[in-house]
């Protein structure tokens, strides 16, 4: 996760939200990616979104049966559907997300009982730091308009 927080710092410096992202398989780093959503002008271009999509080209698949998502923030619907249909079975992230969370917060996507898969989560690895590099973000942001 430390490694995650370096990316989602890395991501505040260029103005965008400090979310960052690795997928790992036995211990060895697949892909890693933050948001570049202002960046790339996409509303697409989420940490985990790029992280998945990197790993797929990276191993010619797109199933990650044997992986680990590691994100600083609870993943959004939109990542959360990706993360089921890319069969990722166990999602580790620091802090939640009041506003679109869909691990846990506002939805449960990743334990819907309805869907193809379920994922394993972890929860609160290194909440702290993640939320006061969201928080401190979202105050620079808010005194420069």
């Amino acid at each position: 996760m430390g490694q995650a927080l370096e990316l989602a710092r890395h991501a505040g410096e260029k103005g965008e939200v400090p979310v960052g992202a690795l997928l790992v398989r036995d211990d060895v780093l697949i892909a890693e990616a933050h948001n570049l959503r202002e960046t790339r002008g996409s509303p697409i271009a989420h940490a985990e979104m790029l992280a998945i999509q990197a790993a797929s080209e990276k191993i010619g698949n797109w199933r990650f049966i044997d992986t680990t998502l590691y994100v600083t923030l609870e993943p959004c619907p939109m990542c959360a559907g990706a993360i089921v249909l890319a069969r990722i079975p166990k999602v580790v992230y620091a802090t939640t997300d009041p506003k679109s969370g869909a691990a846990g917060t506002l939805y449960n996507i990743l334990q819907d009982a309805r869907l193809n898969h379920q994922v394993e989560l972890v929860s609160g690895v290194l909440a702290e730091e993640s939320s006061a590099l969201l928080k401190s973000f979202f105050q620079q942001r808010r005194h420069k308009l």
